[in-house]
């Protein structure tokens, strides 16, 4: 009887939803809410409503407790209120920059570079960054079920070549947890896999993602793990991030970062080396500085090469070699990512 009623808590536990789970139901999903929320103008929601309509906000409250209130220029902000300028039709700017759907051999996995290969484990993310360059991805065509992702880890085991199998998506942490150990799993089973790489914004955006039931599965598989966080400015580093990127840590993760270079966000030479500073306090090493994608809706943050290039040569003066990151481009069609 008492068995029974401890398989019967067990079962209800697992249905519950985790407190990440219930703080991104809570997301603002509304830009007239999101300025109320912070105390901005009304003259920004004409253009917060029409860049909402063409990609939907979305900003929970543990990232939005980071944003200063009242300051339509804080960095942090404008990563998520949506603007007018998107509606802006920019010769050049497309909705799919990196050419992915090239790439797709199979339903949610893209293979562009050789001896690694991308899997799309959620379509959902956390947050919806204004610049990200797969707001227009056909996430319903690469949503695969856990029955449609044989035909992903058939493909994984008939090429031998490939060492190694990257999480994206949207961002692979939105999904669940039991779907993750799952899959997980499943690519343990394959001998020529060594390395796990998990692509992510969750711990930053709702760091407590970073739970027992991640640490659970993340922390006992023998795969070597690389979890690669998407922080843009120092400010989105508070101790909870630190407390998170800590307990990766101790799960056995090895830490980096990648960031987009964004006007009016990071787009100098203090805000780039205090992003360093504080992301190695964090323990997280900084890897990656992308230029921006050109993806359509997005043009008002681009910084030009030729600017990127001199910022970075200045950065050089205020930084250790071991925190620089390198600046790069995607480019469609190499076999890796372009430095500049």
């Amino acid at each position: 009887m008492q068995e029974n009623i401890i398989i019967a808590a067990k079962q209800a536990a697992a249905q519950m939803p985790s407190a990440w789970q219930q703080q991104l139901s809570q997301a603002i999903r509304d830009p007239a809410v999101l300025c109320e929320r912070l105390g901005l103008s009304q003259a920004w929601l004409a253009g917060a409503d029409a860049g909402h309509q063409l990609f939907e906000i979305c900003v929970p409250d543990a990232y939005l407790a980071r944003i200063v209130p009242n300051d339509p220029n804080d960095p942090l902000l404008l990563q998520v209120l949506p603007l007018g300028e998107e509606t802006d039709a920019t010769p050049g700017y497309v909705t799919d920059p990196l050419e992915e759907a090239d790439h797709r051999p199979v339903k949610g996995l893209i293979h562009k570079y050789a001896n690694r290969v991308l899997l799309i484990a959620s379509p959902a993310c956390a947050i919806n960054c204004r610049y990200c360059f797969r707001r227009h991805f056909p996430y319903s065509e690469n949503s695969p079920s856990r029955a449609q992702w044989q035909e992903a880890l058939d493909y994984l085991r008939e090429d031998t070549s490939i060492n190694e199998a990257i999480l994206s998506g949207g961002d692979p942490l939105a999904s669940n947890d039991r779907q993750l150990d799952w899959l997980v799993e499943q690519l343990e089973s394959i001998p020529h896999l060594k390395r796990l790489r998990i692509h992510t914004r969750l711990p930053v955006v709702i760091p407590d993602r970073v739970d027992e039931a991640l640490l659970g599965w993340l922390g006992s598989t023998h795969l070597q793990k690389v979890v690669v966080l998407h922080i843009n400015h120092a400010n989105e580093i508070d101790q909870a991030v630190v407390d998170a990127c800590t307990r990766l840590k101790q799960a056995g993760a090895t830490l980096l970062n990648q960031s987009v270079l964004l006007r009016g966000i990071n787009d100098n030479v203090p805000a780039l080396a205090s992003l360093s500073e504080r992301l190695f306090e964090a323990g997280v090493m900084p890897y990656y500085l992308h230029v921006l994608d050109p993806v359509q809706g997005a043009a008002h943050f681009d910084v030009p090469d030729h600017e990127a290039q001199t910022l970075v040569q200045a950065l050089l003066e205020h930084l250790p070699g071991f925190l620089m990151p390198r600046l790069v481009r995607e480019v469609p069609g190499r076999m890796s990512k372009t430095p500049l």
